[in-house]
């Protein structure tokens, strides 16, 4: 073992040694990049034309090799994790690759540390000891025997210790990891991916993937490896720009953003979905009109139904406002038979009303260019502009909001127990909730919409549950050469009468093929024994036993509740804060059901208002907390007259109870909601 152990140190030694000849290189080419960059900047300035495009590449050439930089510093500190040693039997050759971060190079192609994303890495987080194979991308699969299984534990260029496809050991490990601070935790994720999160990351490009994850699962990075994964392998096929996250809120998305460097993932798109429906619309649409709280009949509007029945409205008034009669002309004849017009009509579904219009016109006009051909020239124009614009509903002046208000009049006709009366005062304000907005969206696409984009190819939405189906279901037709990668926990549906309390109307919004995908992840890896016992409690009302918590065995602290009188439950705050910042932890969160009650309590602390994930204390309400998680959580004031025993109330307290990553800590004034029993 000692002279193994010394073989291993060697090795690393070997590796630093290169990457810190690499460091060197990619420094002298920084401050030769750099310098080229300055001069160019300034002709620019100085008028000189040439030098922009010089000027843009170089500016591209230093942003990659600062990070080349950053990599190969945090290469330095973490060399590698793991090593597979097995043998192509197709090849009858034998391989032995250490994975890492980041892939290390010497002379630019000789490989010394293979990139966790390469399709050889997949080896090591899913293939058991013997016989086995792996996917090349666009090949066929490699036949190998995989001798070796090897996870290193290195920090700050030492070896710690390493073991040998032992799960205990790499359990031991993955505990280690997980016992950290979270931002500590973050950066050694990459090499504690668990064999059913790296069947996600892994998946092919081209479907759409639906990830229920109980709290904890990793969905969030399951979402941006994914994001990595793609871009590395597919880098001919797709740009970073091409890709969407879109979250429910800014505090998430900034969460997320702050990972995606350290995934060598830049200039990806990050947007709440109340900005991303209406930038999928034309660029005055945020000028015009304003996004409210969800209206009291949100409820009725954010299910497919509500949204099927508007694509049937639509499809009527596609019908009834376009003429399908033979266009004949006295003079050349029959210009567009019936026939013609209504095979072009049913062939043409996804061109919206304007679009297929533009499509009769043109053809319109080339018919009667080849049916005037020998006519002299002006008796020729005298035809075209008699035809010219034949069909045009621009000059009959709709507008979404009219379409929409007459569709919401008929679906009240029908229904004596719809009442959309708020809604529809509202909309001739140009005051639109979420669901009015995807409504609208669809309408546009539908009726109005000139051009089809083609701007994003993936689409990664997190905390899914949040939003009814149809907005899914707009937001496929509106991108619908596009692919979803759509992560989220039916059990933290903090919505409960409009966000989605089971998959199956969002799998029949979405799925198109049987080639999409839908995976659970079941395994917690953020809590503590001890916090996933005090959630399951609640997860048991909340998804009504569907899916239940496999906690990773980590043990941490008791749930420490504390009754106080209501006098002294300040004190008592102050007194838990003080505690849990003495105990070195970076991220801590009180967590009240509501805004209002955040703020309150926001004035008793003398906090500022926060829009930033950052460290130190944050106050924040259940819904700010989605998607978040925080060493260390206090519930403020969670009794039965705030959470009710019913699983609205078990969604909120659910979701509010697993932020926690270590310690967690109840004060109240009142007995605890029935809830916690």
């Amino acid at each position: 073992m000692d002279r193994e152990r010394l073989e291993e140190q060697k090795h690393l030694d070997e590796c630093l040694a290169i990457i810190r000849k690499n460091l060197d290189v990619y420094e002298q080419k920084e401050r030769a990049y750099k310098k080229e960059v300055t001069v160019l900047t300034q002709n620019v300035k100085k008028g000189d034309g040439d030098s922009y495009g010089a000027l843009i590449a170089g500016m591209h050439i230093l942003e990659h090799t600062r990070n080349s930089i950053r990599k190969s510093r945090a290469a330095l500190k973490k060399a590698y994790f793991g090593r597979i040693d097995y043998r192509n039997i197709e090849e009858c050759s034998d391989m032995s690759l250490y994975i890492g971060k980041n892939g290390v190079t010497t002379e630019q192609t000789d490989v010394v540390i293979v990139d966790w994303r390469a399709p050889a890495a997949s080896v090591y987080y899913e293939n058991e000891l013997g016989k086995g194979t792996f996917s090349v991308l666009g090949q066929t699969e490699v036949p190998i025997d995989l001798k070796k299984k090897r996870t290193y534990d290195i920090a700050e260029e030492k070896l710690l210790g390493f073991y040998d496809d032992d799960a205990a050991a790499n359990d031991e490990l993955l505990i280690k990891y997980l016992s950290q601070n979270k931002e500590a935790a973050l950066g050694d994720i990459i090499a504690t991916i668990q064999k059913e999160q790296n069947q996600i990351i892994r998946d092919v490009p081209t479907k759409n993937i639906i990830v229920q994850g109980v709290a904890g699962s990793g969905k969030t990075t399951v979402a941006l490896h994914r994001i990595s994964y793609l871009l590395y392998n597919y880098e001919d096929r797709y740009k970073p720009s091409e890709f969407c996250i879109v979250g429910s809120s800014d505090m998430l998305l900034n969460y997320i953003s702050s990972g995606l460097p350290e995934l060598d993932v830049n200039h990806v798109k990050q947007m709440r979905m109340d900005v991303f429906l209406p930038y999928l619309m034309y660029k005055g649409w945020k000028k015009k009109y304003k996004i409210v709280r969800d209206r009291d009949d949100a409820g009725i509007k954010s299910k497919l139904k509500f949204v099927k029945a508007l694509e049937q409205f639509l499809s009527r008034w596609r019908s009834e406002n376009i003429s399908l009669e033979e266009i004949y002309d006295d003079k050349i004849g029959r210009i567009l038979s019936a026939e013609n017009l209504e095979e072009t009509y049913r062939s043409s579904g996804r061109l919206s009303l304007f679009q297929l219009e533009k499509l009769y016109n043109s053809r319109i006009s080339s018919k009667i260019k080849f049916l005037c051909s020998d006519m002299e020239p002006d008796d020729r124009r005298a035809v075209l502009g008699k035809y010219r614009n034949y069909y045009h509903s621009d000059k009959k002046r709709w507008t979404e909001i009219q379409i929409y208000n007459e569709f919401l009049l008929e679906l009240e006709s029908q229904n004596s127990d719809y009442d959309f009366t708020g809604t529809r005062n509202g909309i001739w304000k140009n005051e639109l909730d979420i669901y009015d907005t995807a409504a609208i969206a669809l309408i546009w696409r539908r009726i109005f919409m000139k051009k089809e984009e083609d701007e994003f190819s993936q689409i990664i939405i997190d905390e899914a549950q949040d939003f009814g189906e149809m907005i899914y279901y707009v937001l496929k037709q509106l991108l619908p050469e596009c692919y979803f990668t759509i992560m989220g926990d039916v059990s933290q549906n903090i919505h409960y009468d409009t966000g989605m309390n089971h998959w199956d109307g969002l799998k029949e919004a979405v799925f198109e093929k049987e080639t999409d995908s839908f995976y659970m992840l079941l395994k917690s890896y953020r809590n503590t024994i001890e916090i996933s016992e005090c959630a399951g409690k609640v997860l048991e009302k909340a998804s009504q036993g569907e899916y239940k918590i496999e906690p990773v065995i980590r043990r941490g602290r008791e749930v420490c509740v504390k009754m106080v009188e209501s006098g002294k439950l300040h004190g008592q705050l102050e007194m838990t804060l003080q505690g849990l910042l003495k105990a070195e932890y970076e991220t801590i969160a009180v967590i009240c059901k509501t805004e209002e009650e955040a703020g309150k309590v926001k004035q008793l602390l003398g906090i500022e208002q926060e829009d930033t994930f950052h460290n130190g204390v944050m106050v924040l309400s259940v819904a700010g907390t989605k998607g978040l998680e925080f060493d260390a959580v206090v519930l403020w004031k969670p009794d039965s007259d705030t959470y009710g025993n019913n699983p609205k109330d078990a969604k909120l307290l659910y979701v509010a109870i697993t932020r926690a990553l270590h310690e967690l800590h109840i004060l109240s004034d009142k007995e605890i909601s029935g809830l916690f029993r």
